[in-house]
């Protein structure tokens, strides 16, 4: 009888090679960076960000980025106890209602073919300044680019460091 390893299948898969997007374009590269650091610095609460930007990259299937958020949302505090509910949030208690708004907003703009409706974008705005909810978005879109760069590009989750970035 001849087997398969599916393990092995699948690393082969990932190890094709693709094209370095920082190394080929890292002006384009910096300029995501530099977005995603504007976003950062933006004034939302850092634990808020972490929870948008693990859950967009569950939607998305971007392994390196939740990879990468979890990491940094323990290493900010984050209870893991969150983290694991985060596939789930509707039906835990764990989540503020400003959490709630923006993931319910976070979902609606990744999953963009239903759109954004005015339900979802009205009660994100009612915990959400006009600033504040303008730089949510922001931060939305921004993951969202890094989580196809990383889809894309195949980048491999157990290799990020919160100070390598």
């Amino acid at each position: 009888m001849t087997t398969t390893n599916t393990t092995d299948a699948a690393a082969t898969v990932r190890a094709r090679r693709r094209v370095t997007l920082n190394r080929q374009t890292p002006q384009i590269y910096k300029a995501l960076a530099d977005l995603d650091g504007l976003v950062a610095g933006s004034g939302l609460e850092a634990p808020l960000l972490e929870l948008v930007r693990i859950r967009a990259s569950q939607i998305n299937g971007c392994a390196y980025c939740i990879d990468m958020h979890t990491i940094d949302a323990r290493a900010a505090g984050e209870r893991e106890q969150r983290i694991y509910a985060l596939t789930a949030w509707r039906e835990t208690p764990f989540f503020t209602g400003r959490e709630r708004a923006a993931l319910e907003l976070t979902e609606a703009v990744t999953l963009l073919p239903g759109g954004v409706s005015d339900e979802v974008y009205d009660q994100a705005a009612q915990h959400f300044s006009e600033d504040e909810l303008a730089k949510l978005i922001w931060a939305v879109i921004v993951i969202n680019a890094w989580n196809r760069v990383g889809v894309t590009s195949r980048l491999a989750p157990g290799h990020y460091h919160p100070s390598s970035g």
